[in-house]
């Protein structure tokens, strides 16, 4: 897909069948979760998966620090204990936060003695309304700073009007900015207007270099839901039937519990195998669902559930 004589009219050919999305959505909905003896280690394995989240307004470096902390150690103690799983050093995936906090975070998983990736946001993130040339700068600048993943947002306008070209170039361009880190690719598909969209900018996002492809920013209206994640699924399916090449998926936005995580889990296992069930391949991109999984598991130990003050919040 290298080469500057990119022929992109058949995108434009592509279609989605609505109608066969929904009802396999419906589907997988319908089928209920994991058997009990095997719910707490899915759990822990969706733990590993997580890119623990903060992009708020009011981000300071010490819940910085305390997320990077929660980051390491996700579950409590004991708990790993009582399931034998205490030396397995379960981690999340990564910590994501703006691009300002790169520094803060690359420091506190220092002092933390890990090598937890740090992911920034950029590309003026959530909206990608800002111009070209400073989107690609916050990219350079956040590598510069020790964010080894970039997770950016495309600008949905070239999507909605068509622009297959345009939006393959710019992404080239984040792709080069990005250097030796790898680029995750939000599409924000709830402003995409249709799912035959969602596949086309999906395609155009793993043609132009993306490591990964991502729902969400987790900022719009509508963000991760089955539909689109089937229809992203199955355009990662294409592409490495056409390529030989693997693209990551990472749903984000709204994935608050721990049975949510275990559909996302099943999901991806039914539509791309087990091979995309690890951190190379597949994220959750998520802020409050570590918590919940926490608060499973200590039921799952305990026989009991947790009250407030047992499980420290990150």
């Amino acid at each position: 897909y290298e080469g500057h004589n990119k022929d992109l009219s058949w995108i434009s050919k592509i279609q989605v069948n609505h109608p066969a999305v929904l009802r396999r959505a419906e589907q997988i909905q319908a089928r209920r979760t994991v058997k009990k003896e095997w719910q707490a280690a899915w759990l822990l394995k969706a733990v590993t998966f997580i890119d623990l989240t903060t992009l708020s307004g009011d981000d300071t470096s010490s819940n910085i620090q305390r997320l990077c902390y929660k980051a390491k150690y996700p579950i409590r103690e004991d708990l790993l204990k009582a399931l034998n799983m205490h030396d397995k050093g379960i981690t999340t995936a990564a910590v994501c936060v703006y691009p300002a906090r790169v520094c803060d975070a690359v420091r506190a998983l220092k002092a933390a003695g890990c090598n937890i990736p740090v992911a920034s946001v950029a590309t003026g993130f959530p909206a990608g309304q800002t111009h070209l040339k400073t989107r690609l700068e916050e990219i350079r600048l956040a590598v510069e700073d020790g964010a080894t993943e970039i997770d950016v947002v495309i600008n949905r306008s070239l999507v909605l009007t068509g622009q297959w070209e345009a939006l393959y170039d710019e992404i080239r361009q984040f792709r080069k900015a990005c250097g030796e880190a790898h680029l995750k690719t939000i599409l924000a598909t709830g402003e995409l207007g249709s799912l035959t969209n969602v596949y086309k900018a999906s395609m155009i996002a793993m043609m132009a270099g993306s490591d990964f492809i991502k729902t969400s920013t987790g900022k719009e209206t509508v963000n991760a839901t089955f539909p689109v994640a089937i229809v992203m699924l199955r355009a990662i399916r294409d592409f490495f039937w056409k390529t030989g090449n693997k693209i990551g998926f990472k749903p984000a936005g709204g994935i608050r519990s721990a049975k949510d995580s275990l559909a996302w889990l099943s999901l991806v296992k039914e539509e791309l195998g087990d091979e995309w069930l690890k951190p190379e391949l597949f994220r959750i991109g998520a802020s409050t669902l570590l918590s919940d999984i926490e608060r499973q598991i200590y039921h799952h130990v305990t026989g009991r559930y947790a009250a407030y003050h047992d499980l420290p919040m990150s």
